[in-house]
């Protein structure tokens, strides 16, 4: 899961929403964790939160992207 944003920007769609539903699953198992005590690095849920909201961000930046690259070619012909 610890991507950096540079390389998270590099990927294609279909690659960010795998990253994003591991990335879920590691945060549900970091809340399983921390529910049972065995969690000994509570920081480490926020950080997880804040890659999935990166996530999310560069997804939408994306569709955003290819909605107005399509934008464009319906107005050019």
């Amino acid at each position: 899961m610890a991507r950096e944003l540079a390389e998270l920007k590099e990927l294609e769609l279909g690659a960010l929403i795998e990253e994003l539903l591991e990335t879920k699953q590691e945060a549900l198992n970091l809340r399983f964790r921390n529910a049972t005590g065995q969690l000994d690095n509570v920081a480490a849920i926020g950080n997880t939160r804040r890659q999935i909201a990166r996530i999310n961000t560069l997804i939408r930046q994306k569709e955003i992207a290819a909605a107005e690259k399509a934008a464009g070619k319906a107005t050019s012909k």
